[in-house]
């Protein structure tokens, strides 16, 4: 049985570092970049493309990500669900102005802290 205590307070945690690459509490350097992506991480973005963890690094180096919070980003429906012990998959909606996407990141508890594997965003038409 899932302990929704634990479940709850991950929630709190996780919903803090997201939308990911555009939060203080992600990290704002390359460094902190490259801590929070597991070496195996990719992503589909909302294009539908395929991106691994080396593009993303350098796509960031080169067009540094926007703060969601100055940008007046808005999420909101956050769920997670426990995958594995240390595995936990947070689904959320992101409102970007006019943009709006459903979310999907998969993270994991580690001895480094919380760090994603894999990341989806999906285009919601109007």
């Amino acid at each position: 049985m899932e302990d929704h205590s634990d479940t709850a307070s991950v929630l709190e945690e996780i919903r803090a570092l997201e939308p990911i690459f555009h939060t203080q509490a992600f990290g704002t350097s390359m460094d902190d970049f490259a801590r929070r992506m597991v070496d195996e991480y990719w992503e589909i973005g909302a294009s539908g493309a395929r991106y691994d963890r080396a593009f993303i690094l350098k796509h960031l180096a080169s067009t540094p990500p926007v703060d969601a919070k100055a940008a007046g980003w808005i999420t909101s429906h956050h769920e997670v669900r426990r995958l594995s012990a240390d595995t936990f998959l947070l689904t959320y909606k992101l409102q970007q102005v006019e943009r709006v996407t459903w979310r999907s990141t998969v993270w994991r508890r580690s001895e480094q802290g919380w760090q994603i594997v894999f990341h989806q965003g999906t285009v919601i038409s109007s």
